[in-house]
């Protein structure tokens, strides 16, 4: 009897998902014989029992789309009545032997957690925000990186026309790895990252710099989680979603009031929220992603489960679930004094 392998996509969507579920499904059917299920709306699809059958046609054409043709949820499945239950007797109905789990650490820790309930899954690393522990990079990070340095490209010659203060606001919620790699690629004048509470004055003392040197403009990049000093991370709402992660937002208005109170100078903020997330994934995380998915689906053929595969250098590797779930990569802060240098 063929393996039935189910493959799902939780947490927030990424560049190259669908590359990872194309390579999943050709190699799972090509090189082992699978029978392959799409399980729709991440661990959300496993509670409804909702479920697609995933065939070399329906995977033909989908490597440059973002998004993700299974859909996704940031859906807890441990905060609902019966949840585990309720996923196990719809594996069970489904014949499913393993899940390839697509996701960052909300979706990655219910993996594991799940696992001690004998469901079998392989995890594949999916942020752009490249938090997660264990690998070099996620995919989708570096779409995003090239998003957030693309923006800044074209921002840099209207606050110079201008004469303006431009705020970029980028995404990552407890850490800065898009601000700081963007920032140092894009040319910022000040990085901001959730690692190192600001102080608004040092903001205004480059901005200051800048002008003294006759550079009546400055560029800006925030991270969405950076806070000042002894204050707090900024909120767009007070909802949070299934694992109480806060709906942040907004730190780049802050930033925009204060620096025109303090200064006298015009401010303009861009917030890039979900076109860093949207849209073709780079040639890179094509790649990585492909990668990804292969090595997903050798570690189910050789009956390794509770593992994550990994980017360790130029090599794919895997690591066990558990020495990743709930801790997070944060930025390099050598790299980030690097970046100082560059400061107003």
């Amino acid at each position: 009897m063929k393996m039935r392998i189910g493959v799902l996509s939780g947490g927030g969507d990424a560049p190259g998902i669908n590359a990872v579920i194309r390579a999943v499904v050709r190699h799972g059917i090509k090189s082992y014989g699978f029978e392959m299920v799409g399980i729709k709306d991440g661990w959300g699809g496993l509670l409804s029992g909702s479920f697609m059958p995933l065939s070399l046609d329906s995977i033909s054409g989908i490597l440059p789309l973002g998004g993700s043709i299974l859909g996704t949820s940031r859906t807890n499945p441990f905060i609902i009545n019966n949840g585990p239950q309720i996923i196990l007797k719809h594996i069970k109905k489904q014949r499913i032997n393993a899940v390839v789990v697509i996701g960052g650490d909300d979706t990655l820790n219910v993996a594991y957690k799940i696992g001690d309930w004998g469901l079998k899954c392989v995890a594949v690393p999916k942020t752009i925000d490249n938090d997660l522990v264990g690998t070099d990079y996620t995919f989708g990070f570096n779409t995003a990186v090239a998003i957030a340095t693309q923006a800044l490209d074209r921002l840099h010659t209207t606050a110079e026309a201008h004469h303006r203060i431009m705020i970029i606001e980028v995404m990552g919620r407890n850490t800065g790895w898009i601000a700081l790699q963007s920032g140092i690629a894009g040319g910022a004048d000040v990085i901001l990252i959730p690692e190192d509470p600001f102080d608004l004055e040092d903001v205004c003392k480059y901005i200051e710099q800048r002008k003294n040197r006759g550079k009546n403009f400055s560029l800006i990049v925030v991270a969405e989680g950076s806070k000042p000093k002894n204050g707090k991370e900024i909120c767009y709402s007070a909802c949070t979603d299934d694992f109480g992660n806060p709906r942040l937002g907004g730190v780049g208005y802050y930033l925009g009031r204060e620096i025109e109170k303090k200064l006298n100078m015009e401010t303009r903020v861009v917030t890039l929220g979900h076109l860093q997330r949207g849209g073709t994934p780079t040639a890179y995380d094509r790649i990585l992603a492909t990668r990804y998915g292969k090595a997903a689906i050798d570690l189910v053929n050789a009956q390794k489960f509770g593992l994550m595969v990994a980017l360790k250098g130029k090599k794919i590797t895997a690591v066990p679930l558990k020495t990743i779930v709930g801790k997070r990569k944060t930025v390099d802060l050598e790299l980030y004094e690097l970046a100082k240098i560059f400061f107003g």
